[in-house]
């Protein structure tokens, strides 16, 4: 038996013994912080035995607190989750964005005091990048930090925050440099969200979700230890870190868990149930049938696409190749919901009442939140100005 081989037998035997069935099922994943909300028992015992397994961050290095597999290893562990359904044990801007860009800029005090906690989801973090006055020219920001013995004291407002008004900390680009080029005055800087100073305001959405914040800095502290990446060379991490986001965005395009394909998206299955088949047992509509089918072989497409720059990401290369998969997983993303409510009718535009099904109002409500997929996380706009600069080398 091979080592791999004997690793998934081992990776099987332990998911059943301690994956709880209640998260064998779609459903609520957490989101840790300091006062973690649970949906139901079992959410809670996942995350800690994934936590505590390293398995969260399956390829971190052990040392801080991931679970130090190879990225054979690392499939094999998500081919055995997603053979029994398992839901993700946390979701977390942490894992996904601050995590990652910590293992390439922190120093070694740094990585022991934040990653293991990142791991086991004890804080929620989110993000303090855009501002007012500086979306898309993001170096524009304005927000100041200014040393003070220890500590900086930062002034400002940062906007589009998801879940600021839940999250424990933040992770934010400030201005330390005010007489440096916007680039080289901007400092990358951990702040914890509890503490006076630091206020929030949700921002609603046409979907009638508010994931959204503005948050507000007056006079708020945070430990001189806590810059990441040196005085002014914010700007380097900070691009980085976008990198990671636009990846994590970018499976938005591949369906609820990320799959190679289509075959968890319930597009299929959604079609077949509004549309119903035909004598031959295909979907009765032949000219969405055509549509589904596409989407689905752009989707396995990207899938692939997707697995090269991940692997890229795993290897620290520069990967400009996240504004491309961030850019059509945008679009791709909007397009199966486009298809979703193609397929439901008129059952497609409820909102509310008793004539829609709980699940038909969600789908319009998830339709809407998908408009905003092309705006965050810098726009379709920026993404092609990327793409044609640094991936296919055109001139300004």
């Amino acid at each position: 038996m091979s080592d791999l081989q004997a690793f998934r037998e081992e990776t099987r035997d332990w998911l059943e013994l301690n994956c709880p069935s209640e998260m064998r099922k779609p459903g609520d994943v957490a989101w840790g912080g300091r006062n973690a909300e649970f949906s139901h028992p079992d959410q809670k015992i996942w995350l800690e035995r994934m936590g505590e397994k390293g398995w969260t961050c399956p390829t971190w290095p052990s040392v801080y607190g991931g679970g130090g597999l190879s990225k054979e290893e690392n499939k094999v562990l998500q081919e055995e989750l997603n053979s029994m359904n398992a839901r993700m044990p946390l979701a977390s801007f942490g894992i996904w964005m601050l995590g990652p860009a910590l293992l390439e800029f922190a120093t070694e005090e740094q990585k022991f005091e934040h990653l293991p906690s990142i791991v086991k989801g004890e804080f929620w973090w989110c993000q303090g990048y855009s501002e007012p006055g500086s979306g898309s020219d993001l170096a524009s920001l304005s927000t100041k930090a200014v040393k003070d013995d220890d500590s900086y004291i930062i002034n400002g407002q940062k906007v589009w925050t998801s879940y600021a008004d839940k999250a424990d900390k933040i992770f934010c680009l400030v201005r330390t440099g005010p007489q440096e080029p916007k680039h080289n005055g901007i400092s990358f800087i951990l702040i914890d969200m509890d503490q006076p100073g630091v206020t929030t305001k949700p921002i609603t959405l046409i979907s009638g979700k508010s994931p959204f914040c503005e948050t507000f800095f007056d006079d708020a502290k945070a430990p001189a230890k806590d810059l990441v990446g040196g005085l002014n060379k914010g700007w380097t991490v900070a691009k980085r870190l976008l990198e990671h986001e636009r990846t994590m965005i970018s499976s938005f395009g591949l369906g609820s868990r990320g799959e190679v394909g289509d075959k968890k998206s319930g597009l299929v299955e959604l079609s077949k149930k509004y549309i119903g088949l035909d004598s031959e047992d295909k979907l009765d509509d032949a000219s969405l049938r055509s549509k589904i089918a596409r989407h689905d072989l752009n989707s396995r497409a990207f899938g692939l696409t997707m697995q090269r720059i991940g692997e890229e990401t795993k290897i620290g290369a520069p990967s400009a190749a996240s504004s491309m998969g961030k850019y059509y997983g945008s679009e791709h993303n909007k397009l199966r919901y486009e298809l979703m409510l193609e397929s439901m009718g008129t059952k497609g535009i409820g909102w509310e009442g008793d004539s829609f099904s709980i699940e038909e109002i969600a789908i319009t409500r998830d339709w809407l939140r998908t408009k905003a997929n092309s705006i965050e996380g810098g726009t379709s706009e920026v993404q092609l100005n990327v793409i044609s600069k640094r991936v296919l080398g055109l001139p300004d």
